[in-house]
């Protein structure tokens, strides 16, 4: 599969990752989260850029909904709950949310 975006392929798995890693840019996680019908806004970029620093700087993390509200809670100053971020990625936070990222996907098993 693949994406076109800025007059070039972008190439993705079946379900919709980036093949290579080094293919992503915020213009491109705009794209790819217009195409799920998400429009990105200050939050969503915090998870997003939070999922990124985890998978570059903690040996490829890819944390779960649940660590997920637990570092967002921290850093908005406000007790979230999943319902919350799933607002944000309805598609589910951890794995919409990585595919925007430009993370691959992640093959841990169960959501929270």
């Amino acid at each position: 599969m693949a994406i076109e975006f800025d007059g070039q392929s972008i190439e993705t798995t079946d379900s919709g990752y980036l093949v290579n890693a080094d293919d992503w840019n915020e213009a491109l996680a705009t794209h790819i989260a217009q195409q799920d019908s998400v429009e990105l806004g200050d939050r969503h970029w915090d998870v997003i850029n939070f999922l990124r620093d985890e998978f570059t700087n903690n040996a490829g993390s890819q944390p779960n909904t649940r660590t997920m509200i637990k570092e967002m809670s921290s850093k908005w100053n406000a007790k979230i709950k999943s319902k919350d971020l799933y607002d944000l990625f309805p598609g589910d936070p951890s794995k919409q949310g990585g595919r925007i990222a430009g993370l691959p996907e992640s093959r841990r098993k169960g959501g929270y």
